[in-house]
């Protein structure tokens, strides 16, 4: 997953990422373009947290592989 859908998904901005995983906008900020599977094990986390849809692509794996 690319840096900045995981943005998107969880709110648009540094800050909304950060406080959905619960890690600081610095963390964030460090995130690699390409996301290792850990951050994004943490962004869908975080989406069935805060009651969002999580996209069928992200459960399956096909994104990552795709890209």
């Amino acid at each position: 997953m690319k840096k900045s859908r995981a943005l998107e998904l969880l709110g648009g901005t540094v800050a909304s990422a950060a406080e959905a995983i619960g890690i600081s906008s610095a963390a964030v900020s460090q995130w690699p373009e390409e996301l290792p599977d850990r951050i994004v094990d943490r962004v869908i986390a975080a989406l069935v947290k805060l009651n969002k849809a999580v996209p069928a692509d992200l459960l399956t794996g096909r994104e990552a592989k795709a890209a």
